[in-house]
């Protein structure tokens, strides 16, 4: 497979099951770091994808990453190393819930596109399936680990099915952290809506709601989806 051309960066996916994907890269490009973040933390970072936006978009001292996967553990620290910020990133290689356990820093930011499928996946690749599967990282998991290892005025950012997200917000309310923005994403004007881009911190606040559309129409991309995504795609 060939590698994946970003206007600053390259990501080798040859060995990684899960692959660029619109979700990382509008989770990448739609995390607020507003608050300056210097501490960032991508869960379950596959290639490395929303760990180097974040290292190009930001001013950072410290971009991790952590992944459990041997194969996508091994490719993204060879994207790290290829990139320009290498002295900025570093990756994990472990399940998020004994770094959780183990880790004593805490970060202004973190991040993750989590495995969303609740029931087993059958894409015919094993690899793909266990990197998709909601039981390796359960959003119980997730969030207890974000709540864990954030700074006191850090921010946690993912994207989510839509219709997860009445549920994730409940368990993350139960944590201590409370939707700061929401984005709800649809493909094009008429399409259902799909995903949310969720913001949560530990100020109750009420959020502020938005919808993206991606599409006009077939490979005509709205101006709203090219400004969010212009720093990344080389078509942009």
């Amino acid at each position: 497979m060939s590698p994946f051309q970003f206007k600053q960066f390259t990501i080798h996916q040859d060995r990684c099951a899960m692959k660029v994907g619109t979700d990382g890269v509008l989770l990448g490009a739609w995390a607020g770091i507003t608050h300056n973040p210097q501490t960032i933390l991508d869960i379950g970072t596959g290639t490395g994808l929303i760990a180097l936006q974040l290292a190009q978009r930001s001013s950072a001292h410290t971009v991790d990453a952590v992944e459990f996967e041997d194969s996508a553990y091994e490719q993204c620290v060879e994207n790290f190393e290829a990139s320009p910020w290498a002295d900025r990133l570093f990756c994990y290689h472990a399940s998020f819930q004994i770094f959780a356990e183990e880790m004593e820093e805490q970060y202004d930011l973190i991040v993750s596109n989590p495995p969303y499928f609740n029931t087993k996946a059958a894409s015919g690749d094993p690899a793909r399936d266990l990197a998709r599967q909601h039981h390796m990282l359960p959003f119980t998991d997730l969030l207890q680990g974000a709540a864990h290892l954030l700074s006191p005025e850090g921010q946690f950012a993912t994207i989510i099915p839509t219709e997860a997200e009445a549920a994730f917000t409940n368990i993350a309310q139960n944590l201590g952290l409370y939707a700061q923005a929401i984005t709800k994403v649809r493909g094009t004007p008429t399409a259902p809506v799909k995903r949310s881009l969720l913001q949560l911190a530990s100020s109750p606040i009420t959020p502020i709601i938005n919808e993206l559309v991606l599409e006009e129409e077939r490979h005509v991309y709205t101006a709203a989806y090219r400004t969010l995504t212009q720093d990344f795609y080389l078509k942009m």
